[in-house]
Order: structure tokens, then sequence, then C-alpha cells
């Protein structure tokens, strides 16, 4: 079958390779329809192995060269011994997360996305969605409903990291709400946001061609772009009180942005660290303190998660197909995908691969 194979920085290899094994006990063989290119992947491409193991997976085995591919759905070809919740036939959305289901202090307590033998479907996994098929466990599947399209089965996953942001800042109806960064993670971030009904919505961004993006996907959105905006200033002038915003969601992995967080959020306020900072990141900790505000975390998403963000998404609360602005075929995801989305030039937000 045809795979884009990651074999080391900016060498993706679109190749023939063996076809996935029929599925043993408690495992699921799909037939891949869509999968979105994540930042994951792109910077992989770019500067990996980061995420996909040089060495054989401590759970898993898997190692390079790796099948990309995180964010997929498809069609249930096969099922092993013991799975009952699909069949073939049914169209699914990929839960990618993969880890021990028992034995581990984080998989006892349901935490699994947890776990320190977290592994992912298209990094470190057999399979990935950039391939023309995958094999994946029972509990990767979750089968999507018929008014909900192939290509929204692929944006599940991304929209899952963000309904976990929004989850993690408790965003609330009436709430004001900053997202620093308006890439793909950041727009179903807002979009998100609104349908938790924060009521005003501001995204900041040095790119304008995004935060033109922006606008299209959410006319009402207040885009900021640091270079030439006080971003603290402005939120503040336009919030209750003139105190700033009620949440922070931080969606890039920049310590500007982290700071911009800080000082636009009001006091007993929430910043939620979504993007994953590359270093060490400085913060004004006397702020932190003065300003009483909760700094958390938020980390992929629990995996129970994906009934609940597939009926969001089919239910048209979180219009998810806004973020996607073009559809390729796997032939091209190199040249049409990978080398556009790491252009600065920020001209495309999601790409879709069409494997159909």
């Amino acid at each position: 079958m045809k795979a884009l194979r990651f074999h080391a920085a900016k060498d993706l290899r679109l190749e023939d390779i063996e076809a996935i094994t029929p599925p043993g006990p408690g495992q699921v063989a799909i037939r891949n329809r869509f999968v979105g290119i994540c930042g994951t992947d792109l910077h992989e491409y770019a500067y990996g192995p980061i995420f996909v193991p040089s060495t054989p997976h401590p759970f898993t085995g898997a190692k390079l060269p790796q099948v990309l591919g995180h964010e997929f759905g498809g069609v249930v070809t096969a099922v092993g011994a013991g799975v009952t919740h699909v069949s073939p036939g049914d169209r699914v959305s990929v839960q990618p997360l993969i880890m021990p289901r028992s034995g581990d202090y984080f998989a006892d307590r349901g935490l699994f996305h947890l776990s320190e033998n977290l592994a992912l479907a298209g990094l470190s996994w057999i399979s990935g969605g950039m391939a023309e098929a995958a094999l994946l466990n029972d509990y990767n599947v979750v089968r999507i409903p018929d008014g909900m399209t192939d290509e929204e089965a692929a944006l599940v996953e991304p929209t899952a990291v963000a309904v976990y942001a929004c989850d993690r800042g408790a965003v609330s109806a009436g709430n004001s709400v900053l997202v620093t960064g308006a890439g793909p993670i950041g727009m179903l971030t807002l979009l998100t946001a609104k349908a938790f009904g924060a009521t005003k919505l501001f995204v900041s961004d040095l790119n304008d061609t995004r935060l033109e993006l922006a606008r299209q996907i959410l006319p009402e959105v207040v885009t900021l772009n640091p270079k030439r905006d006080d971003v603290g200033a402005v939120i503040r002038a336009q919030t209750e009180g003139g105190v700033g915003c009620d949440v922070a969601l931080e969606c890039v992995g920049n310590e500007k942005a982290l700071q911009a967080c800080l000082d636009a959020v009001r006091k007993q306020g929430t910043i939620v660290q979504v993007g994953l900072h590359p270093g060490n990141s400085g913060l004004n900790w006397h702020n932190v303190t003065f300003k009483d505000v909760d700094i958390r975390g938020s980390w992929a998403y629990p995996t129970h998660l994906w009934p609940r963000v597939i009926d969001l998404i089919a239910s048209g609360a979180i219009p998810a197909m806004k973020v996607v602005t073009r559809k390729i075929r796997l032939e091209d995801a190199i040249t049409q995908g990978f080398d556009v989305l790491l252009d600065p030039a920020g001209t495309q937000l999601k790409i879709l691969i069409d494997l159909t």
C-alpha cells in the first residue's frame, strides 16, 4: 500500500510498503479516508525525530521509519476477536493515543493520556493516517454518525485538543477569552470557546494573513498583532471594568505569547498553556502572585472526550470545517502540504490529505 513515511528531518518519502496484517484480538483494520497535517507532523519533518522514536518505543516497539498522521478517520474493513462496538463498513474517527490499559498508575485511574508509556498512531505506532490503511486497537476507533462527513472525522483529534483546553480554562457563558496564535489549534480553540458561551473573543498573532483568516472564520473576533498592538491594553479597554479577560489560552508555545496572556488576563483569571514550549520560558512571577491567577497545562485530551467532540462537530456547535483551507492527494502531500504549511507567509491553515 502507499504510505508517507518519515525517515529523518526533511526526509519524507512516499513509498510502497507492506499492507497491514489482519486484525488480531482487540484490533480493528480501517481504510483511511482523510488525514490532517498537524503542527507536530511539521515539526517532525523540519527538525525531527522529536516524538518519533529512533529506537523501539518501550510499549509499542515502533521505530523509524514511521508512517505519519494522527488526525484521521476511515472505514472499518475488518475486526478482530472480541471487538463488538464497530463492524466492517462503519465509518470511524481515530482516537490516536495508545497506552497500557491497566497496570499503569494513570491508566488505572482512567487518565490514559498521562501514561508514562504513551504512544500515538502516526508517531510511535505501527500505523498512521498518511497511508491507505491502518491497524489500530479497538479503543482507538469511535463510530461517527451518518450526518458527519469523512473530513470532519479527521478533525475530531485537533478539536479534542481545543475542547480540553477550554475545559481546563473552565470557559463558560459570558466569558471574555484571549487566544494567542491564529493557527489551526488556536482557531479551533476560539470556535470551541464560542460554543462554550464566551461572548468576547480576542486572538493575537504576528501574521496578518492568519489574522485575516481568523476574521473570515469568526467575524466578531478582535484581532491583534503584537508588532503594533499592546495586547493587554486593548483587551483591558474592551472588557468589563477594564480589568482584562477571564481566560487566556496560549496556543503557540512562545514565551512572549505567554507573557501577553499574563498581562491580558484579569486578577483571578486563568491561563491555559496549550502550545508546547521548546525550552524554558520567562514569566513575571510577581504578577502571577499579585494577580492571583491560575496557570494550567493542557496536555492532549482525555480519551473519553471522543463521543462528546464528535457530537459537538456533528451538531454544528463547533464548525470545525471552517479551519480547512485546502484538500490535497497523498502524492502531493510534501510539496503542496508540508512545504506550504512551513512557509512563513501562512497562507494556509489546515490542510487535509484525501485518501478516498
